[in-house]
Order: structure tokens, then sequence, then C-alpha cells
């Protein structure tokens, strides 16, 4: 609920610190006392268009601030305000602060983070709803009038928002299989050719590198083939380098035992003809794995160059052949059996959207039902509110397959006849500000039970009417504050006599500048207010013994 406002240079209101208090509050006050002033104040709060003329004259800046009690735990409001990362400690107000400048511009601030108004106007929606002259969403709006019948029917939508998105996914599902059939339909030939080749190349994982590997080591062995014949030519034969070496250590094996010295050179002499040997073996081997082959080459150089062709064919490198023809079998398996694929899918599309439809449709059926109740419900509030030739109807139709959503297949709105014989139209259509702001109040009431905003006003839903009409006025709006906080703006004693707390709004002036002030009334102040109300400029003691009268009915 609303708990708080304050309220700096605007227009005539110099400064105002405003405390709420749930129930039914009354703000009355003679005529162009600045109430509506209040209201605009309200209405920058709640994301209304900034207008740098509500700025009090000789000031910088207009500043206006609304605290809000209201649970944040959960809801709706909740997940906005999470969404847009602003944060609410537990237990704390929700502050909202809107700032205008003289030359332009404005600031907002929930709970001091920086918003835009169309965030403000999001946030204010859960808030406060206003009724009257200064309306422009709330019931009015025939987008919310398929949830407030849902509300008060109970209706299940859960089951059919379920029901919307497994239909959806289907629908998705079978869209994609068909869109990749056709692809693959189109591509058919080139996706026959194009898997032969592959199955006949056969490429394998690596085989790119290790190809060009071995094509690079056989054409290094081609220019380093004569070397390495005439250095194993050298190192062959009775007269190589290596027999010579062999027959010295032997002959020196004879004699070594003779001194020392001859062991030590012999030891010497078969350490290095045994890394002769191995440098000999390593040349062997190396003569073997540089060994150029012409015609295994060729075939090297034919198999490297048919692979990357291949390769550049398909856009792809060429160790990734083996993947692509593994693509390419699954979507031939897949255009071989999509017939078959499809007629599942199709299938199970069919039953998703036959169970959606019968979800909607029941709870279509449980709309109609609801909405007759709701305009008998309706139909009983509005004779005592002066609305007697009025009536209200809930138009429910079914809407076309395309306009299906997770809400059903149900159009609402909310709509009035005021005179006898004449058409039913939208709420929106009514001429009269009093008399749609009855409208409202009698829906409302009908409404009850089902919550809303936190905060409701209704400004001067009392213009035009009074006696029992005013007193009819009262009485509802005192009942429908037990289910919300409900400000009310008000020139009639009988409405005003209803509230649980009043506020009067007075003008003054020091001949120069005029301010607004806010009293808090008592009862003895109230009982005064009331008799104002009731008897003009001058009470009378009549008009003070009347007042009593309409507080002692309260």
């Amino acid at each position: 609920m609303l708990a708080s406002l304050s309220i700096r240079d605007l227009v005539i209101i110099e400064a105002l610190e405003l405390n709420f208090a749930s129930g039914l509050g009354v703000l009355t006050g003679e005529t162009g006392a600045g109430k509506s002033i209040l209201l605009d104040a309200l209405g920058l709060v709640l994301g209304a268009r900034a207008d740098s003329g509500l700025v009090r004259a000789g000031s910088e800046k207009a500043r206006v601030t609304a605290g809000f009690e209201i649970a944040l735990d959960k809801g709706p409001l909740a997940d906005l305000l999470a969404d847009n990362d602003i944060e609410v400690e537990p237990g704390e107000p929700l502050i909202i602060r809107r700032q205008v400048k003289a030359d332009g511009g404005s600031r907002a601030h929930i709970n001091d983070q920086p918003v835009s108004a169309a965030l403000l106007r999001e946030v204010a929606a859960h808030l406060v709803e206003i009724h009257g002259q200064h309306d422009d969403r709330g019931l009015i709006n025939p987008a919310g009038h398929r949830q407030l019948l849902d509300s008060f029917a109970k209706a299940d939508t859960a089951s059919v928002a379920a029901a919307y998105a497994d239909w959806r996914a289907a629908a998705a599902a079978l869209k994609q299989a068909r869109a990749e059939m056709a692809e693959a339909e189109r591509d058919r030939d080139f996706l026959q050719h194009s898997l032969e080749e592959l199955r006949q190349f056969a490429p394998e994982a690596g085989e790119e590198e290790a190809l060009a590997l071995e094509r690079a080591t056989m054409q290094k062995g081609e220019k380093l083939s004569e070397s390495l014949s005439e250095i194993t030519a050298m190192l062959e034969g009775s007269d190589s380098p290596l027999a010579a070496l062999r027959s010295l250590t032997r002959k020196l094996d004879r004699i070594a035992p003779d001194h020392e010295m001859l062991a030590e050179a012999l030891s010497a002499l078969d350490r290095a003809l045994i890394e002769a040997v191995e440098g000999e073996e390593k040349l062997a081997a190396a003569q073997d794995a540089l060994l150029f082959d012409p015609e295994r080459l060729d075939d090297i150089e034919t198999r490297l160059f048919a692979l990357r062709a291949l390769a550049r064919k398909h856009d792809v490198a060429g160790d990734d052949l083996p993947a692509l023809m593994q693509k390419m079998e699954a979507q031939w398996a897949a255009l071989e059996s999509g017939s078959g694929n499809l007629a599942v899918l199709e299938s199970e599309c069919a039953k998703a959207r036959e169970a959606y439809v019968t979800a909607a449709k029941a709870l279509h059926q449980a709309r109609i039902d609801a909405g007759e109740s709701l305009d008998s419900a309706v139909a009983n509030e509005l004779k005592p509110l002066k609305l007697d030739a009025a009536r209200f109807q809930t138009a429910i139709s079914e809407l076309p397959e395309e306009r299906w959503g997770p809400n059903g297949i149900s159009a609402v709105e909310f709509l009035i006849s005021t005179n006898p014989g004449s058409d039913f139209a939208p709420l929106m259509k009514i001429a009269s500000g009093g008399e749609l702001s009855r409208f409202i109040l009698a829906l409302k009431v009908a409404l009850a039970e089902q919550g809303g905003a936190a905060t409701m006003i209704f400004d001067e839903i009392d213009r035009g009417v009074g006696g029992a009409v005013a007193s009819a006025i009262g009485e509802r709006l005192s009942r429908l504050s037990r289910q919300t906080q409900l400000l009310v703006v008000t020139h009639s004693p009988q409405v005003a006599a209803k509230g649980d707390h009043h506020l009067l709004i007075s003008k003054s002036s020091d001949g120069t500048v005029a301010r607004t002030n806010v009293q808090a009334l008592d009862a003895a102040t109230r009982q005064e207010e009331i008799a104002r109300m009731l008897s003009g400029a001058e009470v009378t003691q009549e008009a003070r013994a009347q007042a009593d009268r309409l507080l002692e009915r309260v």
C-alpha cells in the first residue's frame, strides 16, 4: 500500500509530508484547493509525463517521493524488480523518487537505482490504480480483462499454457524436420554423388599429415641417395676404415696383456670400434628410411593431392573428411527414412494440438460461465449507484487459430450499454467521467476478492450525484477498502463520512504566493469539515448535527 508521499516545489505546493494508512482514506477540500495537484504528484512517481510546468515558480526543480509497503518476496512485481536488478530488503519499503527540472528533463529512481519512465510505469501498474479524470489504464484497458475474468473464475490457465508450449514445440520440431527433408531432397543428387566419391576414396583420420610426412621424407631421400651410397661403399669391403679398425684391434688384442698401456689402448680402440659399428647401423637405417621409390612417391602424391582436392571441394580441412563422410552417411540415412520420421512427428504434433484445443475449449467454456456470473454480480451493483438503466456484458469470443496462444483461444472484453436500446460498447466509450468511475466501482466490488493493485484511487467518483446514491457509493467504497487500500477524492459528505482516515486539502495565500496545505483531521475537525461540505461557506449547527448523524452511521 501507499505509506507516504513527500512533495517539494510542485506547482503551489512548497513542501508536504503525507502519511497514509490502510482502509478507506478520503481527501476533501474546496474547489481549487489543490486536490488535483496531489494526484499530479502521485502520477509523477507512477511514470506520468514529466512537465516542467509542474515546477513551482522560482524553484529549480520539483521532487516527489513515494513509499510503498508491500510484500516483495514473490509475484509479478518481485519478478519485475529482480529482472531489472532492483534490490529490496525484506521488510523495507519500496521507495520511488521522481525529479522534474524547470528547464526540462527528469530523473527517476527506485530504491536509489536510476530507472526509465517506462519501467516506472510497469512497476506502478502493480502498485496503484487511478480511476476517474486521470484514468488511462486499469479496468478500461481490454488487455487486462481476460486476466480479471480468469481470476474471478479461478480458472486453470497453467494447463492450457503448458499444452500450448508442448504443441508449439512439436510444431517446431515438425517444421525443422520438413525443412531438413526439403533441403536434403534438393541436394539428393549432390549428396549421393559426394557420398559415393567419399566412400570410394575412404579417407582416414590423420591421413593427410601421414602422407605429407612420408612424401617429404621420400623427397629428401631422393636428394641424399647418391651421397648415402658413396658413404655406404666407403664402409664396406676389406679395405674400408672399419675393416682396418677391426684388424687393428685383433692384432693389439694379442699383445695387450704384455703391458698396461697396451691394454688401455686396446680398450679405447674397442670403444671406437663399437661407436663405428653403431654409426654404420644408423647409416643403414637412414638409408632404408630415406629409400627413394619413384612408384611409391607417385602413389603418395596422387593420394595426397586427391585428398586435398576433396577437402577444397567440400570446404573442410583434409583431416575432417572422415567426419564429413559420417555426416553425409547420416543425412543419406535420414533422407531414406525421412518419410517415416515425418509421419511420426506429424502424429505427435496432431496429438499435441488436440490436447491444447481440448484444454483451451474447456477454459473457454469456463470463461463463458464465469462471464455470466460476473454480469449478474455487476448488475446487482448498478441500480444503487444510479446506473439502473445501464447494462454490463462480458463479451467472450473465440479467436482465429493464428491468434491462439498460451492464454487460450478466448478474446475477453467488458462492454456496457448506458441507455435502454443502445448497443454495448467498450468501457472507454462512456463520455461521463463520474459515470465511468461508478461503473468501475461496481465492477471492482464484484471483482473484490480477485485483488488488483495494492492501492486504488477514485477521483471524484461522486461527481453529479448526492443523497442515496452518494451513500451507496460510500458504502461500496468502504466495503472495497476491506480488500485493498482505497483513497478517494470527494465532494460528497456521505462518502467522506465513510472514511477511516480524513485529509483536508486547503489553499492559503500571502497576497503574492499561494500554497497548498494538507491536514490530517481528528474527530472534531472531521465533523466540522463534513458540516462544511453539507452547508457550504457558513457552517450551521444543523449542518454539524447532520454531520454527526452521518458519522454515527459508519
